[in-house]
């Protein structure tokens, strides 16, 4: 058995991943974290494919990280209401307001920290996961190589025993695209419901009281292509019909 401690936000990328790791004979530890986002119904997501992963056979430890005091002085779209979330390309400069300074940082460490200790504990290597890839490269400096290879320099030369611990990104060169592509295999190989697990995830930037997704905001536009690009209606339910917030993606993606 191969062991992991992954970052699991409740969004399309890092669920994804989780199933990847699942489909290749993993043993997973998932954390949450708790920042004060204001699509916070992510984590209620995470919960829902824990529980649903449980009910087919797959048991995942997950824990939900309180980070709300850690992050409250952090000025950002996504933890602040004074500042809105952008609408429309999600390569386009205003989307650096949705950027959390040092998210990945503070994510990894956390994580490292978890894998080392369990490394210890098990005498064995773990894997530290995040779902990194190459869409967010343009906007997010932390989801980018360098950084990763940057702080997992760090942590090993600041950790005893860290040998055993190394990060696992395997969506960091492609992009929600290639990423449902695979999830839709993976999905298959473990005998789950694609719809169903892609329906407990949330990428929406703002969604609204209801925890639907906006369909407006770069990241939902970003998930709505790739939907658009396999064929597939998204499962997860938007403010407007699909027809209607794909005809809009279709729009901003041509200009």
């Amino acid at each position: 058995m191969k062991h992991a401690v992954l970052s699991l936000s409740g969004g399309l990328d890092s669920t994804s991943l989780l199933i990847h790791l699942l489909a290749n004979d993993y043993e997973v530890v998932a954390m949450s974290f708790d920042y004060n986002q204001k699509h916070s119904v992510e984590l209620e997501r995470a919960k829902e494919n824990i529980l649903y992963l449980k009910e087919q056979g797959y048991e995942v430890k997950h824990r939900v990280v309180d980070l709300t005091s850690a992050f409250a002085g952090i000025h950002s779209a996504l933890t602040s209401n004074d500042i809105e979330v952008p609408e429309g390309h999600y390569e386009q400069a205003n989307m650096k307001a949705t950027v959390v300074e040092n998210r990945n940082a503070i994510f990894s460490s956390i994580i490292f920290g978890q894998a080392l200790s369990l490394s210890k504990q098990i005498n064995e290597d773990v894997k530290i996961c995040l779902g990194l890839h190459a869409g967010d490269h343009e906007i997010y400096p932390d989801c980018r190589q360098e950084f990763r290879d940057a702080i997992e320099h760090a942590f090993k030369i600041g950790n005893w025993g860290s040998e055993r611990v190394e990060y696992y990104t395997p969506f960091l060169f492609g992009n929600k695209t290639t990423i449902l592509e695979e999830t839709l295999i993976n999905c298959e190989k473990l005998n789950l419901d694609f719809d169903t697990v892609l329906r407990n995830t949330n990428t929406s930037y703002n969604p609204d009281e209801f925890g639907r997704s906006s369909g407006k905001s770069g990241a939902d536009i970003e998930r709505i292509e790739a939907f658009l690009n396999i064929g597939r209606k998204d499962p997860v339910e938007y403010v407007d019909s699909w027809e209607v917030v794909s005809q809009n993606a279709r729009e901003i993606l041509a200009k």
